[in-house]
């Protein structure tokens, strides 16, 4: 015997739905039906039988986005409409969950689904010439639940409960236990029906259950039976206390659920009250819930006399007020008024309307007909017909839900109003990259139109939690958009501008792979004071790194580099500051960007810029790369002033022919084409600037304070190479194309004393390492400094003209919107970031979107499929002979076998298409494809799949093999 008493120490959260009922193509729709108090039951469309009673039915229940899901053409067609429905669902409800459907897969996800239905399987069997391996996975009952663990790769328990009219309601407390025990860390509890035939409409009328009209009317005295209906709805369920605490959204709290039967009563298809009584009292106490603690119930409600009295009197068995303890009557609606019987998915819509109702904090009044039935008494039992709209209390409430089965099995469930959130936080500036994918061009622009629509509604305080919402909740699909944006008009404004981009987004724009990211490390002279102040004032994650690099630095410097920055002093532009300054700020810039999930596959450092390089790499650890700029930077500073740089458009081997003659003048550094930098004695400077200027090339000297990369530092050579020897050499662990040696680092390289030593005076060959870096390229290069300046120079260099050079800063200002720039651009083109870092706590709490609108241009419904039976071979004729030349025969007959299994035309094949690659196929499709043949070409008797299996390449080489087989078979 199982527990049936006590509260449930682990109450579950309704973290997201998603839902389709007549009238109501989304859960807004929905709610909008059920205030107008009006119904959704129409006339019966061709589709759903020859049963002419109305009902309420959905309205393009044929389309389907199957090439969304990666379904093949044929497995679509053969998929009952009640998978295409779930899954479209499900991935809505997890949406609305605030998480990305993609995210799950391999996870412990539960997928539970009610129906009851089996029309689709009914009239697939109807056509026996139709049957394929398709029609068990298609339109198989047990599938519903599976298809959709299947496409999402959802790893926890999956099945499909039939209890007839309280399937869905079953499954919703089956996936809260499974929750409670650990079974899974997700659920999707769903239900669907579809009216495909008229079956259940014949039983129901001999039954004498049918309304003529069409039409439920619970409670009411003009009841005369059940209005069938369609609908389909999915409730993403997390245990509450999981769901708080990662910022989950919670439409409402299931407190307790039970399940129980009937047992013999009075006729298998009759309603039982007392069955009914102890499943709702057991509900009740599971949920640590009075009697009087219920405010409403959402009623099974089907309108047949009997089955209203018997509901009523279990009801008022649980809730009569006996005792006066009541503050108000218990309050009853029945959502089946509105939509009909929706079967399977009763309890489903029953369930996702209660949720939306303590949401919003009212329930509507139901559509009743007529007046309400005097012999329920519902006044002397303490209850009231839901009317008129019901307030509900403002510090919320408790409400059931009943499904009661035909057959027995009775289903309830106790909920709550979702408990407040904490009040947000102040977000502070309103800044977050808003991200969107689909997949395709055209449902990407869609969906940004819908999006647009939305975000021109929402206000400042919200734009950085919609965001963060968008890039948590949204798949990352092939075609992509992303923008930072700061305020909603722009936001808004931006994606509308989108949406009308016919040539923004094409086939070309896919994102394919994840792109491969170099950084570029910025050398000497882009320092300025105040350097990056926006982005300390902006981000927590890169005021850390830079407060931790001044830290290392510390030993080093009278004041702290990061208050040297941050002061404006114009110290900063000294050498012993500015190296150490750069070094930090090129660090904290690194680490930022690497904790947002954008890593570099290789780097490369300019002059000074190699120190954090090295850091990056692991080749230097953060101290001892400090201590190494910091004496470095000291060294520099205290050697004589006079030195100069020159920056010159001569070729290399120009300039190294000019300092040939000038013993104190170097080759500072090769940056690209026409970029040459001079470096040295400032009167050798002038009279090479004389030289060159006399063949017409042009010379502009640099504001520099030293002669850096020149004879003139060696005098502080010795000093600092013993520094150095006591640092340890190293080993970059990432791809580094040294500006030293003007090429990639071999794997048994080190980072030593005698490197660092030679850096100093060594030309800085940029366009070598730049080169270098070509010869495996990345698809972006990200410069790691305080303003761009490398950018245009790697433009310049013929090997990276085309490679993307991204820059994290532009000046002082520069903060979060820049950032945010530079993920959205690497976002659309493949990077999937880890957003999280990106925002501030205040601005990581979910908000509602709307949910992805899938195509709706693909649709099929039930026909009668047909299989050409194979032309009789004439008596005494070879296989070829049937008025086709034999290699016209078998290419046909092999492209019409893999059109019928793979769907489509056949002529519109290409005999190069390969089997696996191309066409999708998997090892049902390859035995489905091996009997079609066999009835294909009958004189072949049965293929050896063994033998079969080496010629399915392609198209072309399965050809070939058949007419290989035919040839012999006619020679036998």
């Amino acid at each position: 015997m199982g527990r049936t008493s006590g509260p449930s120490q682990y109450p579950v959260a309704v973290v997201g739905l998603d839902c389709r009922f007549p009238g109501a193509p989304g859960p807004e729709a929905y709610w909008k039906l059920l205030l107008s108090g009006a119904h959704a039951i129409g006339e019966r469309p061709a589709s759903r039988g020859a049963s002419a009673v109305p009902g309420g039915f959905l309205t393009d229940a044929d389309a389907f986005d199957r090439a969304f899901f990666a379904v093949p053409t044929a497995d679509a067609r053969a998929m009952d409409p009640q998978q295409r429905l779930l899954l479209e669902c499900s991935w809505r409800a997890i949406e609305d969950a605030g998480i990305s459907p993609t995210r799950l897969a391999g996870g412990s996800v539960g997928t539970y689904v009610g129906s009851m239905s089996d029309d689709w399987m009914r009239l697939s069997l109807a056509a026996p010439e139709g049957v394929s391996p398709r029609t068990g996975t298609g339109s198989g009952r047990s599938m519903l639940a599976n298809r959709i663990a299947y496409q999402l790769d959802l790893r926890g328990p999956s099945l499909t409960v039939d209890t007839a009219c309280s399937s869905s309601l079953v499954a919703v407390h089956l996936a809260c236990t499974a929750l409670r025990t650990g079974e899974c860390d997700l659920a999707l509890a769903g239900g669907v029906n579809i009216v495909v035939g008229s079956v259940l409409d014949e039983i129901y009328a001999q039954a004498g259950l049918a309304a003529p009209d069409g039409r439920c009317k619970p409670f009411s005295e003009a009841a005369d039976g059940i209005g069938r209906g369609e609908g389909v709805g999915v409730v993403a369920l997390r245990l509450l206390e999981d769901a708080v605490r990662d910022g989950d959204p919670v439409h409402a709290v299931i407190l307790g659920s039970a399940v129980n039967q009937d047992g013999r009563s009075n006729g298998i298809m009759a309603p039982h009250r007392a069955s009914q009584r102890e499943v709702i009292a057991t509900a009740c106490r599971r949920a640590g819930a009075a009697p009087q603690d219920i405010r409403f119930i959402e009623a099974h409600g089907t309108g047949t006399p009997l089955g209203d009295q018997i509901e009523v009197l279990s009801l008022g068995d649980v809730f009569r007020d006996e005792q006066g303890v009541r503050e108000w009557p218990l309050a009853v609606g029945a959502v089946k008024g509105a939509i009909g019987h929706t079967e399977g998915a009763a309890g489903m819509a029953g369930l996702i309307k209660t949720v939306l109702s303590l949401r919003h904090g009212v329930v509507p009044a139901s559509p009743w007909s007529g007046e309400e039935n005097p012999r329920l008494g519902l006044a002397r039992r303490s209850m009231e017909l839901i009317t008129e709209p019901l307030a509900l209390p403002a510090d919320g409430c408790r409400a059931g839900v009943s499904s009661f089965g035909m057959g027995g099995t009775n289903a309830h469930v106790v909920l709550a109003t979702a408990p407040l959130p904490a009040p947000p936080a102040e977000p502070g500036p309103g800044v977050g990259v808003f991200t969107l994918s689909a997949d395709t061009p055209r449902a990407l622009r869609r969906n940004l139109r819908l999006q647009a629509v939305d975000v021109a509604g929402r206000t400042g305080e919200e734009l950085a939690r919609l965001c963060w919402t968008s890039n948590r909740s949204r798949a990352a699909l092939p075609y992509r958009f992303a923008t930072a944006a700061d305020g909603p008009e722009e936001l808004a404004s931006r994606l509308f501008a989108a949406a009308e981009l016919e040539t923004e987004y094409d086939e070309h724009t896919a994102a394919a792979e994840e792109p491969v990211l170099a950084f570029a490390f910025t050398g000497q002279g882009v320092q300025y004071p105040r350097m990056t102040a926006g982005l300390y004032e902006g981000s927590t994650v890169y005021r850390t790194f830079l407060e931790e690099a001044s830290k290392a630095l510390q030993p080093y410097t009278v004041t702290p580099v990061h208050e040297a920055i941050l002061a404006g002093d114009p110290v900063v532009h000294r050498t012993g500051t500015t190296q150490p300054a750069l070094f930090a700020v090129q660090y904290a810039l690194a680490r930022t960007l690497m904790e947002l999930g954008v890593r570099p596959a290789a780097v490369v450092g300019h002059s000074i810029g190699e120190f954090a390089a090295a850091v990056v790499a692991e080749a230097l650890d953060l101290a001892d790369a400090a201590r190494l700029v910091a004496v470095r930077g000291a060294f520099m500073q205290q050697l004589p002033e006079g030195g100069g740089m020159l920056a010159t458009r001569a070729r290399p081997a120009e300039a190294a022919a000019l300092v040939a003659d000038e013993p104190t003048v170097g080759v500072g550094a090769l940056n690209g084409p026409g970029a040459t930098v001079l470096s040295g004695d400032l009167g050798a400077l002038e009279r090479i600037r004389a030289k060159l200027e006399e063949r017409g090339l042009m010379c502009t000297p640099l504001r520099v304070s030293h002669a850096f990369h020149s004879p003139l530092m060696a005098p502080m050579l010795s000093r600092f190479e013993r520094v150095a020897s006591r640092i340890p050499a190293g080993r970059p662990r990432l791809p580094f194309h040294s500006t030293v040696r003007g090429r990639l680092l071999t794997p048994g390289e080190e980072l030593d004393a005698a490197y660092w030593t030679e850096h100093i005076c060594a030309t800085v060959r940029f366009e070598d390492a730049i080169t270098s870096l070509c010869d495996r390229p990345p698809t972006h290069i990200v410069e790691i400094g305080p303003k761009p300046v490398l950018s245009n120079l790697i433009r310049r260099i013929g090997a990276a003209r085309e490679i993307p050079a991204l820059g994290v800063c532009r000046n002082e200002d520069s903060g979060l919107r820049e950032l945010g720039e530079l993920l959205a651009h690497l976002h659309q083109d493949g990077l999937d970031p880890a957003w999280d870092t990106f925002y501030p706590d205040a601005g990581k709490q979910a908000v509602r979107m709307p949910a992805h609108a899938f195509s709706t241009e693909w649709r099929s419904w039930h026909q009668q499929l047909t299989t050409a039976a194979p032309a009789p071979r004439p008596a005494g004729s070879p296989a070829a002979a049937h008025g086709v030349a034999a290699p016209d025969r078998v290419r046909q007959g092999v492209r019409e076998a893999v059109a019928t299994v793979r769907g489509g035309r056949h002529d519109e094949l290409d005999d190069a298409l390969r089997f696996y690659d191309d066409l999708g196929f998997d090892s049902v499709m390859l035995m489905e494809l091996k009997y079609r043949l066999e009835v294909r070409f009958p004189e072949l008797g049965e293929l050896s799949m063994p033998e079969m299996l080496s010629s399915l390449v392609s198209v072309e080489s399965l050809i070939a093999y058949l007419s290989e087989q035919l040839i012999a078979a006619v020679a036998r």
